[in-house]
């Protein structure tokens, strides 16, 4: 049986419960769209897209406003452009608002902290704001594939900071701790570059965009913990996709008080029968 293509998500489905990942990537039933998706894919698009922008009546004294102006009518645009699926979650009003809000804010998060960094480029290297802008724009939304260990990712940010290179991921999560599933996706990440430039990155991070950016440094122990975890996987999948070697994983994310994993229903976990 030949290897499977997988990814940091495939991988983290595996390790938190096999029976969700057969019924996820083997059985490929559909999942359940909820609001954090879809939200998620609407901020990250914006921040990809904040990038491409007009900076050329930017000056000294008007970049802080302009930015904020910008991320807000970005924000408006794609908030309206996702209304379809957002709408198609039969959310509350009160609940869209939130998730509006809560998303504005996660967004002017970020755009303060960019602010912050633009202002030290022009200041350490007294260049405009055209210039710095252009020198914090990073390579955004690349996919990555490795024949060699039959994985692919999707990096959000690669930036090139003086002679580092820095893998960003962007986070909407409640939590900001580098939690082990974090940790792996930026080690297979670390790895992807690794053997695609030939070099290891200097740090991974993750922007949480309800608080702040945290990076690690990038050495073998991560490049090797990535490899570890494709390896295992591996031995698993390519040799039998019987529903009976993936168990079920029982804990609180089967089903908890404001949702359920996509599969509850047709796992049924807490069903005696599967007791």
């Amino acid at each position: 049986m030949a290897k499977r293509v997988e990814s940091p998500s495939s991988i983290n489905t595996f390790k938190q419960c096999k029976r969700k990942y057969y019924y996820n990537y083997i059985k490929k039933l559909p999942g359940v769209p909820n609001i954090h998706q879809v939200r998620g894919n609407m901020v990250h698009t914006i921040l990809e897209n904040f990038y491409d922008i007009d900076t050329s009546s930017f000056t000294r004294e008007n970049y802080q406003l302009k930015c904020k102006e910008i991320i807000q009518k970005l924000s408006l645009h794609y908030w309206k452009q996702y209304e379809p699926k957002i709408k198609a979650l039969h959310l509350s009003q009160d609940k869209e608002r939130f998730y509006f809000e809560e998303s504005m804010l996660m967004v002017m998060n970020w755009m303060n902290h960019f602010i912050t960094d633009m202002e030290k480029v022009m200041e350490k290297n007294t260049i405009s704001c055209q210039e710095s802008f252009i020198k914090l724009t990073p390579v955004r939304e690349q996919k990555y594939m490795s024949e060699k260990h039959s994985i692919r990712g999707f990096i959000d940010a690669i930036h090139y900071v003086e002679d580092e290179v820095h893998i960003i991921d962007y986070k909407t999560n409640a939590r900001f701790d580098m939690k082990d599933s974090i940790k792996l996706q930026l080690a297979i990440y670390s790895l992807l570059y690794e053997e695609l430039h030939g070099k290891m990155p200097h740090k991974v991070g993750i922007f949480f965009l309800r608080n702040k950016l945290k990076v690690m440094n990038v050495d073998q122990e991560l490049i090797q913990l990535a490899k570890q975890e494709i390896e295992l996987i591996h031995g698993h999948t390519s040799i039998t996709e019987q529903e009976i070697d993936y168990p079920r994983t029982v804990t609180g994310l089967c089903k908890w008080s404001t949702g359920k994993c996509d599969f509850y229903d047709t796992c049924k976990p807490h069903s005696p029968i599967n007791n």
